[in-house]
């Protein structure tokens, strides 16, 4: 059981080598990397790959880890004993699973989705360590052990945000996904679009890694947002010489909103343009 990529992701050699590492160990992956690196897309395609389903568990601020778990609903239970509901005899009828609960009871290997952890708050990565070490669990409304029929393959992912606790990176296999290299990007974006045009492909990645190498830039443009300034490109179909004779004089390129997501990148960009302008004006 080896991933190797996918028709649909491009995998460098490490990333598939830390996949089969973590499951080789049986330890969580934990990825790290730039918003819009394919993080979240690899979870999904190394379901594919082995065919796993895939259980997705998205973090937001206010999550906390219980939730995972299971959710007591004791204010539906009082009301329904009020009303003489037949359902308050049977408490398993106010118990709402979570995703780890779906994980343990699944009679197959899944692939387990903890998507953005770092937006949590700091206690919620160590209220997961006993979890995570004994794959099981106690619920105490039902005076149950849910243990893991099958240990499910973890992928928990960061963007960096924030500094995880130390006793819960060491359950952990870690990788940082590196930003694509032009060679890795060719081939990630050849996946989306098999049949652009040679010359458009070139110009705009000659586009796009400029942009990235701009010092002071607040966000620089990621992977997601080159595939989405590619496919206005080709829906609008730009003429590959808007691209080809793109210049530093000229402010931004074309449909730049797919690119810069905020007003201070589309300010500097615009500056650079005319102190560039002002230059090739001046008399020498």
């Amino acid at each position: 059981m080896k991933f190797k990529g996918t028709k649909d992701y491009v995998s460098t050699d490490d990333l598939s080598m830390a996949v089969n590492a973590a499951i080789a160990l049986e330890r969580p992956l934990l990825i790290k990397g730039e918003p819009g690196t394919g993080k979240t897309l690899l979870a999904i395609e190394v379901a594919k790959s082995l065919k796993m389903n895939l259980i997705e568990w998205h973090i937001k601020s206010t999550t906390k880890a219980s939730q995972g778990l299971y959710e007591y609903d004791a204010v539906t239970r009082l009301r329904d004993s009020q009303l003489g509901d037949e359902r308050v005899k049977d408490i398993k009828n106010y118990i709402k699973r979570g995703k780890l609960w779906d994980a343990f009871e699944s009679d197959d290997q899944v692939v387990l989705l903890v998507d953005e952890i770092d937006k949590a708050d700091i206690e919620f990565p160590n209220d997961l360590l006993q979890e995570l070490d004994r794959m099981e669990f106690f619920c105490y409304e039902t005076g149950e052990t849910i243990k893991a029929k099958k240990r499910p393959l973890i992928v928990i992912t960061s963007n960096n945000e924030k500094e995880l606790p130390d006793a819960f990176l060491r359950r952990c296999f870690f990788h940082y996904i590196q930003f694509p290299d032009r060679e890795t990007m060719e081939a990630i974006v050849n996946v989306h679009y098999p049949k652009i045009k040679k010359r458009l492909l070139k110009d705009a990645l000659d586009v796009f890694f400029d942009i990235r190498k701009i010092p002071g830039m607040k966000k620089k443009p990621s992977t997601s947002e080159l595939i989405d300034w590619l496919k206005l490109l080709l829906s609008d179909e730009i003429p590959d010489q808007v691209l080809k004779n793109a210049d530093n004089t000229k402010a931004i390129p074309p449909l730049y909103g797919a690119l810069l997501k905020n007003e201070q990148d589309v300010h500097l960009l615009e500056r650079l343009a005319f102190m560039t302008r002002r230059e090739q004006t001046t008399p020498k």
